[in-house]
């Protein structure tokens, strides 16, 4: 199958471009920087700037479907500036993709994958999410979500099929949250945040790369959540870390206003507490490979 992959050299984007191609998938994708595009047999690159509204038609010849992970790092300090690239990027993207489709005599896509995130759902300690939950968080993360989604759910209206997934803390030794999480353990400072007692829902880059090519082979559509089947708290996470870094784990907690001092509005990805259920998932027939948190702690940070 020919795929277009938006993000594909971020974090899941690179991870799923090295899976699409070990399965014998032909990739094309789009970067905004023309030093990264390249012509290989089962991989080519093609230029886009969608804050411009710019884009090379020539990446859907022959595409099935398109599986788009791009958007903003979220971990990084959010002036004011910077929250609204954080939302256009996931607009602008989805956008500049729809027109262009929609602008277009024929085309062969049949199938529109995009990335979503858990912080749609309102942060609680108590409540179980699953994917029929209509409460949705008001803060600024849940609105982007939103917004997201929205923006996603409008290639229904070219009778394109459309996944999404919402995708949860995600554990890979090459980036994203659980790296910049590890550093103090690490360095023998390792302390929960807050009360500790947040939930957090998690997945190895491993699973999530594979979930969205169980999703695509297999013509899941509809909105599924991107996490393994057991949630983990703040504390047990940070004292597991620890444990699998032979580090100790014995200071109290770092007090919330500290951090809200340290990163201001960003801080609420540290205290925000999502349990969210994967069922909806595995009913699909997708098997995770790493289910429990200490084996998928393991793995990464053997690598």
């Amino acid at each position: 199958m020919k795929i277009l992959i938006c993000g594909a050299t971020g974090l899941i984007g690179s991870a799923l471009t090295k899976l699409c191609i070990q399965e014998n998938h032909q990739i094309h994708y789009l970067t905004t920087r023309k030093s990264k595009i390249e012509h290989a047999e089962n991989k080519k690159g093609f230029y886009w700037n969608p804050a411009q509204g710019e884009i090379d038609t020539a990446c859907f010849e022959g595409v099935e479907a398109i599986i788009n992970l791009s958007g903003a790092n979220i971990a990084k300090s959010w002036t004011e500036a910077y929250k609204e690239e954080i939302m256009n990027s996931r607009i602008d993207t989805a956008n500049v993709l729809f027109k262009a489709i929609r602008n277009m005599e024929n085309h062969t896509v049949k199938h529109f994958i995009s990335a979503s995130g858990i912080a749609i759902y309102p942060s609680s300690l108590t409540e179980y999410y699953t994917e029929e939950t209509e409460k949705e968080a008001t803060d600024f993360l849940g609105t982007v979500v939103k917004q997201w989604e929205l923006h996603a759910n409008q290639f229904k209206s070219l009778e394109i099929s459309v996944t999404i997934l919402r995708t949860g803390l995600v554990f890979s030794a090459n980036g994203g949250a659980l790296v910049e999480m590890s550093k103090p353990v690490k360095y023998g400072v390792g302390a929960a945040i807050g009360s500790g007692k947040q939930w957090q829902s998690w997945i190895h880059i491993d699973d999530i790369a594979r979930m969205y090519l169980h999703a695509l082979t297999n013509k899941i559509i509809g909105t599924y959540n991107g996490v393994a089947p057991n949630p983990t708290t703040n504390k047990l996470l940070t004292k597991e870390i620890a444990s699998v870094l032979k580090k100790p784990f014995f200071l109290p907690n770092i007090p919330k206003f500290m951090m809200k001092l340290i990163l201001g509005e960003m801080s609420t990805l540290l205290f925000s507490s999502q349990k969210v259920s994967s069922e909806k998932i595995e009913k699909t027939g997708f098997e995770f490979k790493f289910k429990e948190l200490t084996p998928a702690l393991e793995d990464v940070f053997e690598k």
